[in-house]
């Protein structure tokens, strides 16, 4: 494989690899992201009692006389929900690493209870998928209408054996102020709709771990300042330069005060610029946040790239992993800032 992203160059398959709010109030400042025509959060406090409704980001709405308990879900989604208590029959996306080992997209998910309908750009077993008379269908968007990894050739197919919901997950044209909270929001009201108690012990524990986590991100990008951080992916041919303003994490990163490296020239899909190897060394880094998915190469297998192992940050062992597709959970985003911030901390100037 050239590249950890799929071929096609549009915003759906260039999947990339604020500084005065608190994390509590990112949490709270989604109202004006919500699709219109909805109760602001998706939900419809008048439905009838034990039926099901949600608007999605697409603005359609699902209404259905009961809440669905057969969802089949993209990994990270379902990933998102079962940090919620609530569990999905089936998933597609990238769940393993190459080593058989679960991805990160997968989360907290137990992949031996639950059946995988694919895990390549492109792959969706329908005969599987209507096996498991699905009741709803969830996963993200990275550009409006676009349900990501269901196949354009099948979607409509898809769509006709269960009603489908689409989230967006990374900032748009028209909605260009999303960040990583207000996506953790959504998937909170998604939640709530399909019968979560938001009020659990795990739940709440997961909550204020996530907002002390991005409050420490925070100090450590103040007290430690002038880190040069460059979020990046490495495939065969090619290191990605990712955009911060088209990834909902990135650019909530920035609003917490972290130094960020901006591309100059990104890709006309979006979301990276796009780097021969003779060329990695164009933006110099004091801290490399390297994608950890699984269709990206790591630091052990770009050992043989010299403009990588000379880049200052790899020489001083300056490199952290980073989740290009986070968990939009409060669990799931925790870990992911305290190694940030314990990255931040411990990094030196070197470029």
């Amino acid at each position: 494989m050239n590249s950890p992203f799929p071929a096609r160059l549009s915003r759906r398959a260039l999947l990339s690899t604020g500084g005065a709010l608190s994390a509590g109030a990112l949490l709270t400042a989604c109202g004006d992201n919500s699709p219109t025509g909805s109760a602001g959060d998706g939900t419809d406090a008048n439905a009838p009692s034990g039926a099901f409704r949600f608007t999605d980001d697409r603005g359609e709405t699902v209404e259905l006389d009961a809440v669905p308990e057969r969802i089949v879900a993209y990994v990270g989604t379902a990933a998102a929900l079962h940090d919620y208590g609530i569990r999905s029959v089936g998933v597609f996306g990238p769940t393993t690493n190459p080593d058989g080992t679960p991805g990160p997209q997968a989360g907290r998910l137990d992949l031996d209870d639950i059946r995988v309908l694919g895990t390549a750009w492109g792959e969706f077993d329908i005969e599987d998928y209507t096996v498991l008379e699905p009741q709803l269908l969830v996963t993200n968007m990275f550009e409006p209408g676009a349900l990501w990894y269901v196949p354009d050739e099948s979607a409509d197919t898809i769509a006709g054996l269960a009603p489908t919901l689409g989230i967006l997950v990374a900032p748009t044209a028209d909605r260009p102020g999303i960040r990583l909270g207000d996506v953790i929001d959504r998937y909170t009201q998604l939640a709530t709709a399909l019968g979560a108690d938001l009020t659990t012990t795990a739940v709440t524990e997961a909550k204020a771990r996530f907002e002390a986590a991005a409050e420490a991100v925070r100090r450590a990008a103040r007290d430690n300042p002038g880190i040069k951080v460059l979020a990046c992916s490495g495939a065969a041919d090619l290191f990605y330069v990712s955009d911060s303003s088209s990834a909902a994490d990135l650019a909530w990163f920035q609003e917490l005060g972290v130094e960020l490296i901006v591309p100059e020239h990104v890709d006309a899909g979006g979301f990276f610029e796009s780097l021969s190897w003779e060329n990695a060394d164009a933006y110099p880094a004091d801290l490399l946040l390297m994608d950890s998915r699984g269709v990206a190469l790591q630091p052990d297998d770009l050992a043989d790239k010299p403009t990588f192992t000379r880049l200052p940050a790899v020489e001083a062992g300056q490199i952290t992993g980073w989740n290009s597709e986070p968990v939009p959970s409060h669990a799931g985003c925790a870990p992911l800032l305290e190694n940030l911030a314990e990255a931040l901390r411990t990094a030196r100037k070197v470029s």
